[in-house]
């Protein structure tokens, strides 16, 4: 296996080397190509604040939307109130020309808000059919968005005047009230008045932000500007959403290219090395992953032996006096109960092999469920004792157990703490040598109760205490490897006791064996 990870060492090695190397020559070359990279910081820099100002216009419209909705629905029958309502609408958003109701794409009926001046009164007193006809696609459009909850706003520009652009989109749609709106707006007042102080607060004294007319015959006539370019050349330029027509420009203040290019060049170096550090990391977080991998892989092989093993031996046995039964070859009485005691104790570990693996596979699948109740640990422990005494005394075990007075019961999952309980003791057996013997404690504290397993066996070194609660884990040497075993069931306990939000402690040491406290706390807020 060493093998393997030295290769895997050296590619990854190579794999820091290169990429630092060719980032390093590139970023020397590209320094002589500053000006695309500062226009390209510009053009990234302009698209948020384009995007911050068209959402910023958008929502302005989408209010004015919202007030239309609620002007009509609420005011429509009482023409009187209805106007008045509507000239103060009208007079605090300046920037609207004209507002034109429509009942479907055909126009059989439709109203007007507010004329505005007498050239759109003009306009569309008498075009508003042919206007919805040469706009039934877009105006489709919006009806297909509207059935799927969204409220398009759809900007056209108006073909009549350049001084002037038209928003379309959907109000609600209320008894005898008008669906389509037709808003004519004067994108030079919806810059300034809407957008002007919204676009002062972006550019703060980083940028100037201009805004002019895609048909302005000057690129520098502006609608729009939050400071006085003084001769200096906008570098980006952008179209707004709602008008077209009409462009954002951006221009970086205070700071030349040539010192935007210095800047990015220590930048640069400086990135580089932060680059180099963070491969060094990632290599070494992948060679340690991979090196995990392949002691898991080991690990797992193992544990696919260990288990065959673990199975094999009770089947056997099973099969074996079974089958002696069977063919009536037992001498006498006393042969047939010793027969039949072997394989209800051979069945009983053949189904806690299994009952451990499917444990561990709900575990793995995030299906373990655990049923709280309250519980009393000492009556627990009584059980497991009595039903282990007979078979531990038989095996040459000293079995025994102490509770503690006054433990208080506990909200917690009995099975599953039995469970717990049985694997501690499961191991005690199979990792006790010469001393025979497992004491079982209980006890409590101020605010926890404690269960505590204790055996004079093998013992566990302190590198290994490390790791046996982690899943297939087995130690690799001397007499402990030498026990067969599924290498679940201290990752078993550990996870019945975490769901419980206890803690467990091992304190051991090689040839005087190990002890196991389980603690639990008394006022458990798990909900029941």
């Amino acid at each position: 296996m060493k093998n393997p990870i030295k290769k895997i060492a050296l590619i990854l090695i190579l794999i820091i080397i290169l990429p630092a190397l060719i980032f390093s020559l590139y970023e020397i070359n590209s320094l002589n190509e500053s000006e695309r990279v500062i226009e390209e910081i510009y053009n990234n820099q302009l698209e948020a604040i384009l995007f911050s100002v068209n959402q910023y216009s958008e929502d302005i419209v989408s209010g004015w939307r919202s007030k239309l909705n609620l002007l009509l629905t609420d005011n429509i029958s009482h023409p009187e109130y209805f106007k008045a309502k509507a000239d103060s609408f009208l007079s605090i958003n300046k920037a609207i020309s004209l507002i034109i109701f429509a009942d479907s794409l055909e126009g059989k009926s439709t109203s007007k808000l507010y004329y505005g001046t007498g050239e759109h009164e003009n306009n569309y007193s008498y075009n508003i059919k042919d206007f919805l006809k040469n706009n039934s696609a877009k105006i489709k459009k919006l009806y297909t968005y509207e059935r799927g909850g969204y409220s398009k706003i759809e900007p056209l520009p108006d073909e009549s005047t350049d001084t002037s652009n038209v928003l379309i989109f959907l109000l609600d749609d209320p008894a005898d009230i008008k669906n389509i709106c037709i808003m004519v707006i004067d994108p030079a007042k919806f810059v300034r008045d809407a957008l002007g102080a919204k676009i002062k607060e972006i550019a703060e004294d980083k940028f100037i932000i201009t805004c002019s007319s895609l048909k302005a015959k000057n690129s520098n006539e502006f609608i729009f500007t939050t400071e006085d370019l003084q001769n200096q050349k906008i570098q980006q330029r952008k179209n707004l959403w709602l008008i077209p027509n009409y462009q954002l420009g951006i221009l970086l203040k205070g700071r030349t290219i040539e010192a935007l290019a210095k800047s990015r060049s220590t930048t640069s170096l400086i990135l580089i090395s932060i680059l180099i550090i963070i491969l060094i990391s990632g290599v070494y977080i992948v060679f340690r992953s991979v090196r995990k991998e392949m002691e898991l892989t080991r690990i797992k092989s193992d544990f696919v032996s260990n288990v065959s093993h673990e199975l094999r031996t009770p089947l056997a046995l099973i099969s074996m006096f079974a089958e002696t039964l069977e063919m009536g070859r037992a001498a006498s009485e006393e042969k047939k109960k010793e027969y039949y005691s072997i394989i209800s104790k051979e069945a009983t570990r053949l189904s806690r092999i299994v009952n451990k693996i499917l444990s561990f596979s709900k575990i793995e699948a995030g299906r373990r469920e655990y049923r709280f109740s309250s519980v009393s640990v000492n009556r627990l422990v009584e059980e497991v004792f009595y039903s282990y005494q007979f078979h531990l005394q038989n095996s040459g075990f000293k079995f025994s157990y102490s509770t503690g007075e006054s433990v208080p019961e506990i909200q917690a999952d009995g099975e599953a703490i039995s469970e717990a309980l049985i694997n501690l003791i499961d191991n005690a057996i199979k990792y006790s040598n010469d001393k025979k013997e497992i004491t079982i404690t209980t006890g409590s504290g101020q605010d926890s109760i404690f269960i505590e397993v204790k055996d004079k066996g093998m013992g566990i070194s302190e590198e290994n205490q490390k790791k046996i609660f982690e899943k297939f884990y087995r130690v690799s040497n001397g007499l402990v490897h030498n026990t067969k075993g599924t290498g679940l069931g201290l990752t078993l306990v550990k996870h019945i006791v975490d769901a419980h939000h206890g803690k467990i402690k091992v304190k051991s040491k090689l040839n005087e064996g190990s002890s196991f406290i389980l603690n639990f706390p008394i006022n458990n807020k798990i909900k029941l």
